[in-house]
């Protein structure tokens, strides 16, 4: 071909130019080439070996780089389109379903699972990656198409999708009627913007029934963990008035933080945080400045007190301490119900400020606790905890009454080998200063036994742990009920072993899920460790559709097979160890 490169004229020399690489300089017939296989291929091609894209200009390297972009969004199109056949495929005649063109308007909750499996994801982002791939054909096409030609990409598709949800068909047409030919080049951001007004124009009444209809339903508080280890608690579906109000009180604390000067290095953003905290906990102006006054005086007083004496990086340990064991309730990935005050570093010292019950479940290696490794801690929500917060939090947790403990021991993977509840084992007999401590009261005790233990708290408080085994790898049955239902050992035992439901992407805790037979117990299947796992209520359902199936190879490991005959494997929880 007259337009392929020329060879190297000698060892050590530059490679020689590509002179296709002059159709993606601007102008050129490559740089508004449609996205697809064609244009895949010579991309790859030319952007070579790491995609260094040898000879290429800078102008060239930019048209290289919009026809990857463009080439990313027909990829997300193709794959949308793919699910859209499984929508299809999944459709009955017999069910007489309603429809868009040849896509029904509704899909059995088996296929978000199928391919919630397959792409590993959560089935709440499988049903909306489902959602977008109706609403993109059956109500948006013209969005669709220029996700397709690469003028849009996924996420950007999906935000038009998204503001446009609320509106009918008919008005849903019109926005993006609108909007279709205001899109290149725009951001995200922008493109909301786009068509947040696009709805509001064709649909003003609505706009405003949508709002009200929002506040009512789609109101919620969420509290996850961000990627920095700090957590983030957010509301949705706030009534404007009462929020803007709010916002200012905020603000309005912050300012009062401010000329106390209590806090001189610390930026607004921090007393809003701060402000924003105190609100919500109850505590005083007066109360967080007397505070912030005391620990700074404390401060000036003496030095910061170095790494605690017997912290090692070496611990090999594998006894971890579980606990609290709250209410937490999972409503989808990074939700939960957090507890405690302003934390422990509030708390010696100076005017004391509330501590509140912990209400989630904490996981924390009890040698972290003991001071002998610094290994992290993890919480159902939270995700993993370093471990100085992992102590902070354990501390507030021992000074509340309705904490409960457990301890589970570990092997070298983190999967759990035995289990205590810790029980209250009556006067204290250590004084206000004790520091943690697990020591062993009692041998063996029943068979296959690991133990009495004791279990003391900051302050003195003894708690009675009786270890046992956890059923994993094998099973001696002896927590099996005959009854359909689990007796209340053999559930918080496989709850336990299994930590979150058994279905592999999904995150709902194990004490908020059922516990269901592999083999259904009226065929024959055994209520017991061997034959029962956590699965979420959904999971559950999905488990018994037809074409679905669960097994477990051996306690603790289960297998689910879908309608397409995949199979993926979940084993126990991994605790931190």
């Amino acid at each position: 071909m007259a337009d392929q490169p020329s060879p190297g004229t000698g060892a050590g020399t530059e490679p020689a130019r590509d002179s296709r690489l002059a159709g993606f300089a601007k102008g050129g017939g490559a740089d508004a080439s449609p996205p697809g296989p064609e244009l895949a291929a010579l991309a790859a091609e030319l952007s070579g070996p790491q995609w260094r894209c040898t000879g290429a200009t800078d102008d060239e390297l930019t048209g290289l780089l919009g026809r990857w972009a463009a080439l990313e969004s027909w990829a997300a199109a193709a794959k949308l389109g793919v699910v859209r056949e499984m929508i299809r495929r999944g459709d009955q005649p017999w069910l007489s379903r309603q429809r868009h063109g040849d896509l029904p308007d509704t899909w059995d909750e088996t296929l978000e699972h199928e391919l919630a499996a397959a792409l590993g994801m959560s089935a709440q982002a499988a049903d909306k990656l489902i959602w977008l791939a109706w609403e993109l054909e059956a109500r948006l096409p013209g969005i669709g198409a220029k996700l397709t030609d690469g003028t849009i990409t996924y996420v950007k598709a999906r935000a038009i999708a998204d503001e446009l949800a609320v509106l009918g068909d008919d008005h849903a047409a019109q926005a993006a009627a609108l909007i279709v030919d205001k899109l290149a080049g725009k951001t995200p951001g922008q493109i909301m913007k786009l068509a947040a007004q696009a709805a509001c124009t064709v649909d003003p009444e609505g706009a405003a029934k949508r709002r009200k209809l929002a506040e009512k339903e789609d109101a919620r508080v969420r509290f996850w963990r961000e990627h920095t280890g700090a957590a983030a608690l957010a509301a949705y579906g706030l009534p404007t008035d009462e929020a803007l109000a709010a916002h200012a009180n905020v603000n309005a604390r912050a300012e009062e933080y401010k000329k106390s000067k209590a806090f001189p290095d610390a930026r607004m953003d921090q007393l809003r945080v701060l402000g924003y905290l105190d609100l919500l906990n109850g505590v005083s102006a007066a109360a967080r400045v007397a505070r912030a006054r005391a620990m700074a005086a404390a401060a000036d007083a003496a030095p910061a007190p170095g790494r605690p004496p017997g912290a090692d990086d070496r611990g090999d340990d594998d006894l971890s301490g579980e606990g609290p064991a709250g209410d937490t309730r999972d409503d989808g990935p990074g939700s939960g119900e957090p507890g405690g005050g302003p934390g422990p570093d509030c708390q010696p010292g100076g005017p004391a400020l509330p501590a509140l019950p912990a209400r989630t479940n904490l996981t924390i290696p009890l040698a972290t606790l003991l001071n002998l490794a610094n290994r992290p801690g993890e919480g159902h929500g939270l995700g993993p905890l370093d471990p100085a917060l992992a102590r902070d939090l354990a501390a507030t947790a021992a000074g509340s009454p309705g904490s409960q403990w457990c301890v589970t021991v570990v092997d070298a993977d983190g999967i759990a080998l035995g289990h205590g509840c810790a029980r209250p084992a009556g006067k204290s007999r250590r004084g206000p200063s004790s520091p943690w401590a697990f020591t062993r009261r009692e041998g063996p005790g029943p068979p296959d036994g690991y133990g009495t233990w004791t279990l003391t708290l900051p302050g003195g408080k003894e708690l009675t742990v009786q270890l046992g085994p956890v059923p994993v790898h094998s099973c001696d049955h002896r927590h099996e009920s005959h009854a359909y239902q689990a007796n209340d050992t053999l559930r918080h035992l496989v709850q336990v072993r299994d930590g979150e439901c058994t279905f592999p992407p999904c995150s709902r805790h194990a004490r908020d899920s059922d516990f269901e037979h592999a083999i259904p117990y009226d065929k024959g299947g055994r209520t017991c460790a061997c034959n029962g796992g956590a699965r979420s209520r959904k999971c559950h359902r999905v488990k018994q559709s037809p074409g679905w199936k669960v097994t477990q190879p051996r306690p603790g490991w289960h297998q689910w097979t879908t309608p397409s005959g995949r199979t993926y494997m979940q084993g126990p929880k991994q605790y931190p160890s």
